[in-house]
């Protein structure tokens, strides 16, 4: 049996990908279409971890003069024989990242962005004593690269304003052939400058930096930018002309970012894991790109890993855990109740409508509730369900792991609003304590009403029952002299939430159901049964705990009822 290549994860470098044995999803048709409708200026927008970076470092390795064309040996490009002969490995690329442009204070970003320049301008050291260029560009282009006695790069701010055109204008002039642009993650210094309140002095920035370089630039062949957000034209892009946006809402390229289902299944079969492909469907598949349905690649690449490691591997959130997801939580916080209530309708598997604005600035993004579905849809955090209505997009979330997202940050959201008033938690805590069960049902409602409640029926009832117990356990962390222990092993099963108060030696055993139908006495009958059946009071009673208090707790939409026994 022949040995498989290894998955890539993690791995963003093309060369690396082609030369070391990795798994690679052919994706370089996107070279063909983007020379077939060839803008100045083009700029992909599409969310984080699909397989922007990995397309960068494709497109520098096929244009850039030195490529033999071995490293695209038999993919799609390949049979484009014309194509390749014309342009592969013609022309001096400059390739850079922004995604580490991202500092506290605006002197550190500039600073961030001379290393970043100065080190793309090493690659061509040979431009120093280039006889094609004039001892005055050969100064200038020195300046690019100096750097002091601690390896700090010292360009001045004109300088570094200038250094991109500068530098195309020098490969041009030693290569007789113009030069190709490459800037992936162009807005990460804008985002970060936005969240460390310098945004405007960092917009006039970038405004001067890319001005240069892309507008009437005589040495430019074209560029290409990617980036989570299409910063508004007028903001950082004023004056281009042959402009090209491609969002997450055009047919063009939309198959070149995420992976495919047939992509995906080709991918399972060839590691003999097709048994996994419904899972990984309901995990990772729904982003909708223009009218095509596609995966997130780096979700499918690590499940794929982990099931290679471990076949009864559950899915995680791999995508989730590449960024702290705070727009979600920061919406939340900022919705009245009409936009919760709308949130609440996503999450049980219902759609909303919105008008999306895709060209915005940072300064925006607080503007108005309206612009934060914008940027939710654009990032990734809901898709397209359907084609647009007279311009009104209608929204869901794409997939279960975006699902897990939205239902933890609800709780932690819930988890503050509830800690605003301590005094109706100790009501409700001591209740339990006192056996009040009218106490325990009527707070515990009048937190339901308060918080999105979780009812999709799509979902399996332990699944909701989840959500429930979520918000339980958080109403009871950090209570002095509770011990809280959540699905603890005791008796001859797992009680959902067991309590000692050690002090006063009385022991809590609460068991949640979902009450389908709204059947919430039989319910909580349910739960109660269940406690006595498998005998759950009795890790309490080894831990001596004198009076034990069961609770069987029925939920539905946002209603409970409380039984004790």
């Amino acid at each position: 049996m022949a040995k498989k290549v290894k998955l890539p994860v993690g791995i963003e470098d093309f060369e690396e990908m082609r030369t070391m044995g990795y798994y690679y999803v052919d994706k370089t048709g996107i070279i063909r279409d983007l020379i077939d409708n060839l803008g100045k200026v083009n700029l992909f927008t599409r969310p984080r971890r699909f397989g922007k970076t990995l397309n960068m470092s494709m497109l520098k390795f096929f244009f850039e003069i030195g490529n033999d064309g071995s490293l695209f040996d038999g993919l799609e490009i390949s049979s484009e024989k014309e194509l390749c002969s014309e342009y592969m490995g013609k022309f001096p690329v400059i390739s850079i990242s922004l995604k580490n442009a991202s500092s506290a204070t605006f002197d550190e970003a500039k600073q961030q962005l001379r290393s970043i320049i100065g080190k793309e301008a090493l690659r061509f050291s040979f431009l120093a004593e280039s006889d094609r260029l004039s001892e005055t560009e050969r100064k200038q282009y020195k300046a690019l690269i100096h750097v002091d006695d601690d390896g700090i790069f010292t360009m001045a701010d004109e300088l570094l304003e200038g250094s991109l055109l500068l530098l195309s204008s020098c490969l041009q002039k030693h290569y007789g052939q113009k030069a190709i642009l490459l800037i992936d993650e162009y807005d990460v210094p804008l985002d970060k400058a936005y969240q460390s309140g310098y945004y405007d002095t960092m917009v006039d920035f970038i405004k001067a930096l890319f001005g240069q370089v892309l507008k009437t630039n005589s040495s430019l062949y074209f560029a290409v930018l990617t980036g989570c957000l299409r910063i508004s034209k007028e903001s950082i892009f004023t004056g281009l002309n042959n402009f090209k946006v491609y969002t997450i809402k055009d047919v063009q390229y939309n198959e070149y970012f995420g992976f495919t289902d047939a992509e995906v299944r080709e991918m399972l079969i060839y590691y003999g894991l097709m048994g996994k492909y419904e899972v990984m469907k309901e995990w990772y598949d729904g982003y909708r790109f223009g009218n095509l349905e596609v995966y997130c690649p780096w979700d499918v690449v690590n499940y794929c890993h982990a099931l290679k490691m471990n076949p009864e591997e559950t899915p995680q959130n791999y995508w989730a855990n590449t960024s702290s997801n705070d727009i979600i939580r920061n919406f939340i916080s900022r919705a009245d109740a009409s936009t919760r209530d709308e949130i609440e309708s996503l999450v049980n598997g219902g759609n909303i409508k919105k008008e999306i604005h895709q060209e915005l600035t940072y300064r925006d993004l607080d503007s108005e509730i309206d612009n934060l579905w914008s940027i939710l849809f654009t990032t990734g955090y809901l898709t397209q369900d359907g084609n647009d209505e007279d311009g009104i997009s209608r929204l869901i979330i794409p997939n279960r792991e975006i699902y897990r997202i939205y239902v933890r940050q609800i709780r932690k959201w819930f988890q503050d609003e509830t800690k605003k008033d301590l005094h109706k938690l100790d009501d409700f805590r001591t209740a339990f304590e006192e056996n009040d069960t009218a106490a325990i049902e009527k707070i515990f409602t009048s937190y339901l009403r308060k918080t999105i409640s979780i009812r999709d029926t799509n979902i399996r009832r332990e699944m909701k029952e989840n959500f429930y117990h979520g918000i339980l356990l958080g109403l009871f962390t950090s209570v002095d002299g509770w011990k809280v222990i959540s699905n603890a092993e005791s008796g001859e099963g797992y009680s959902d939430i067991s309590v000692e108060i050690e002090d006063k030696e009385i022991g809590i055993i609460i068991e949640l159901k979902y009450a389908e139908n709204a059947a919430l006495e039989n319910g909580c009958n349910e739960a109660l049964k269940q406690i006595k059946d498998r005998n759950y009071e009795e890790a309490l009673i080894d831990d001596g705990m004198k009076a034990i208090r069961r609770y069987g707790i029925a939920c539905y939409k946002k209603r409970c009822m409380v039984i004790s026994g």
